[in-house]
């Protein structure tokens, strides 16, 4: 059964599309579940004027397609309270305050506060900053504050931004949103190896060639173009998503299994990763923008997008761990925009054995295939493992299968959402599916270095065909060395 958790949530940005999709879902969610029931409350703030019965509407519209009953809906939404708020007023806080005084004696709320700034990164410090001298916090409960990506555009200004939080609130008191930690399959990648003898004491240098991260999409930039010309493939995706997923497949096993020393080791794992001089980065890093394609317009002549953009829409590149375990491993990336598919996945690629014993045994050398372990974040969640066999009959020629295992219907079914997940784990104060500043510091270096070369040249765009797999220089990336891509457009 559920442990239900007691807090009051103050969240700003509550009128915004994300709260609408993806924020309001998940609380209900947990409702449904019991985790949060009678000792919870939300005060949405935004700048339009409405009230309490308006933005209970607006809740109550965003759940009811998952709901039991109406009323299921009418009591959850009842724990809703608006408040119209201008983030740079120092009295509007102090309005905020009364209203969290009351709520909290209203639900019995011991004082626990979270507040949540889904807000345009530039607000982050301010809001942080105006909660702590404006007094709203709790004096005899917790105060968390979490926020949403971007955190920074670089090294410099993520930095700034941290010192700036770090005057208002500890950092063990900060969750970073990723909502990529939330999903379940890059969650299992901890339980699979750690959990599993036989698959760590071979997650290393001496038994896997290669390890493959791919995220793509098959949709342009739609309505994001904006700030997606501002940001980028590299710092949208590679900045935040792919470098935690990298960490976790890239992490030392910790003592135990819990927040400060998981993040210990993600960031011992980061701080190893090889910083590329300008010469380094042109060798191991491709860009690419999307070009057209029939009704597709190519990614200059979408709207609010410059028709001389720099700003790429793809990315791949090849990243090298230095210690004693991934020494010689190279690591591989790809995310981009208007690709083959909508997927994710995580292809580790083990070294070919050797063939002196079959070429012996059958006088020719048999096609022995790398084993291949696949981790299926979506559409489809599961684990693959592509192994050889003996082909039947005469002689030892040899040929390839796969171990499939692929979540159930009614098992997906069980599974959180991301955000339900990570709201839940702030609630409890477990920090292991957020990233720490010194992650977030780590990877602004590595991609800092990246950005600032290919700032410094003009690309030749566009260099792809939407519905592709990204400009055939992310294939070279690989071939170069005789690799592959595990995933390949035309399988």
């Amino acid at each position: 059964m559920a442990t239900e958790q007691t807090a009051l949530i103050t969240l700003f940005g509550a009128t915004g599309d994300l709260a609408s999709r993806k924020l309001y879902p998940a609380l209900f969610n947990l409702y449904k579940k019991g985790e949060i029931k009678e000792h919870f409350a939300l005060i949405g703030t935004g700048r339009r004027e409405w009230d309490d019965d308006k933005f209970r509407s607006v809740v109550s519209d965003s759940v009811k397609g998952a709901a039991d009953s109406d009323q299921q809906v009418s009591d959850f939404a009842s724990h809703f309270y608006y408040k119209s708020h201008d983030v740079t007023n120092p009295e509007h806080y102090k309005v905020l305050k009364g209203v969290a005084d009351q709520l909290d004696a209203k639900y019995d709320l011991k004082g626990n506060r979270i507040f949540y700034i889904s807000l345009a990164p530039r607000f982050f410090s301010l809001v942080a900053n105006n909660l702590k001298q404006q007094n709203v916090f709790s004096d005899n409960g917790f105060n968390r504050l979490i926020i949403e990506k971007p955190f920074g555009h670089d090294f410099e200004s993520a930095q700034e931004l941290n010192d700036s939080l770090s005057s208002a609130f500890d950092e063990d008191q900060v969750f970073r949103i990723d909502h990529y930690l939330g999903k379940e399959m890059v969650q299992n990648i901890a339980a699979l190896r750690f959990g599993n003898p036989m698959i760590e004491s071979v997650w290393n240098n001496k038994f896997i060639d290669n390890v493959q991260v791919t995220l793509a999409e098959n949709m342009g930039v739609g309505e994001r173009a904006g700030y997606y010309d501002t940001s980028g493939a590299l710092r949208d995706m590679v900045q935040n998503h792919i470098m935690q997923i990298l960490s976790l497949l890239a992490m030392d096993e910790p003592n135990k299994y819990k927040d400060v020393e998981i993040r210990a080791q993600k960031v011992k794992a980061l701080q190893s990763l090889h910083i590329y001089d300008e010469d380094e980065v042109a060798k191991n890093f491709v860009r690419g923008q999307y070009g057209a394609n029939g009704d597709q317009k190519d990614y200059r002549h979408e709207d609010n997008v410059p028709e001389d953009s720099n700003t790429e829409t793809f990315v791949a590149g090849k990243l090298e761990f230095q210690n004693n375990r991934w020494a010689g491993v190279p690591f591989y990336v790809r995310t981009g925009k208007l690709l083959a598919d909508k997927f994710a996945r995580i292809d580790v690629v083990f070294k070919k054995p050797a063939l002196d014993d079959f070429a012996r045994a059958n006088g020719t050398a048999p096609q022995l295939l790398p084993s291949v372990l696949t981790i299926k974040i979506e559409p489809d969640s599961g684990f693959e493992m592509q192994l050889n066999k003996k082909h039947v009959g005469q002689g030892y020629t040899t040929d390839s299968f796969k171990f499939t295992h692929d979540l159930t219907d009614s098992e997906m079914k069980e599974v959180p959402l991301p955000y339900e997940r990570l709201i839940n784990d702030a609630m409890k104060g477990d920090h292991t599916n957020f990233a720490s500043w010194a992650e977030v510091a780590q990877a602004w270096k590595f991609v800092d270095q990246i950005e600032k070369f290919w700032n410094s040249k003009k690309a030749d765009f566009p260099n792809y065909t939407p519905g592709t797999m990204g400009p055939k220089a992310a294939e070279e990336l690989l071939t170069r060395s005789g690799r592959n891509w595990a995933f390949r457009a035309e399988d």
